[in-house]
């Protein structure tokens, strides 16, 4: 498994992660298996937030990762609405408890809301100081948001951005991607397969991907991930559902695609045109 540099941390961590958002939709053994599974396979990156299933997912997770804490790199976030200084705290409090863990690796605002960042991030260096969290960042964040809170914050405080980015949604690439790498900022793909909008094999970008995966042994979904991770920047956290799902996305990890299957990545799914205002779902 291909493993990055996450923001100031002092290890590498897995590339490619777990997500959990609709997680608790299905089947819950299920759910946990596939986590386990995931982590056996070297995908011990875990992405989860106090918003999806008003927690639940988060409980799932806890049971995912019941004894085998040391071995992941475990983040969550909050919810905008309880991001002042008190809420924040007492909403990572909360995730402790479902979580059944005394720290996360990483604290992440899941999107910009009304509380002032200043207090945000001052429930963040708090938490940093009593060894809550061991990082923090931000998710959903555009040039303006992200200038403000290395402002309030200063330098290489901000761990990563976690960010809508998948073949078909390119966007970041044009300011946010360059920004977040020049800041040493980690960008994290989440909805890494479109959310649903994976290209069909009779589609041409889907008949692209066809192509390159035969040259790797490997399979459409795995190449999307392996572009989503070419950088030392770049991470992606793809849910599965199953333990299949989990194998199949961890064998993205070993997949190293050269400049010939990049450029046809390219001309199969363009980057498109500089949007007013950040994508997000």
């Amino acid at each position: 498994m291909k493993r990055h540099r996450f923001g100031s941390a002092t290890r590498d961590v897995a590339a490619i992660g777990q997500g959990t958002w609709y997680i608790e939709n299905g089947d819950r053994t299920a759910a946990v298996s596939a986590l386990r599974r995931g982590i056996d396979l070297g995908m011990t990156h875990i992405d989860t937030a106090e918003m999806y299933g008003s927690g639940v997912a988060e409980e799932i997770v806890g049971e995912g990762i019941e004894g085998r804490r040391d071995d992941v790199f475990l983040v969550s976030k909050v919810l905008p609405e309880n991001a002042s200084r008190t809420g924040t705290l007492s909403a990572c409090e909360r995730s402790l408890v479902r979580l059944g863990t005394d720290r996360l690796d990483c604290y992440l605002l899941h999107w910009r809301g009304s509380h002032p960042l200043e207090g945000t991030v001052a429930a963040f260096e708090q938490l940093v100081r009593d060894g809550k969290i061991r990082s923090w960042g931000v998710s959903n964040f555009d040039i303006a948001d992200l200038e403000e809170t290395r402002r309030i914050a200063g330098a290489d405080r901000i761990a990563c951005n976690q960010v809508l980015y998948h073949l078909r949604e390119r966007a970041i690439e044009h300011a946010v991607l360059p920004w977040c790498e020049r800041h040493r900022v980690t960008v994290v793909a989440y909805s890494p397969f479109g959310h649903d909008r994976f290209p069909g094999p009779r589609t041409a970008g889907g008949r692209a991907l066809g192509r390159i995966a035969a040259d790797h042994g490997a399979t459409p979904r795995q190449i999307a991930l392996a572009f989503l991770v070419r950088r030392p920047s770049l991470f992606a956290i793809p849910k599965a559902s199953n333990v299949e799902h989990a194998a199949e996305n961890a064998g993205a990890g070993d997949i190293r695609l050269n400049e010939a299957d990049l450029a046809r990545i390219d001309e199969a799914f363009p980057v498109g045109l500089h949007p007013r205002a950040l994508p997000m779902i």
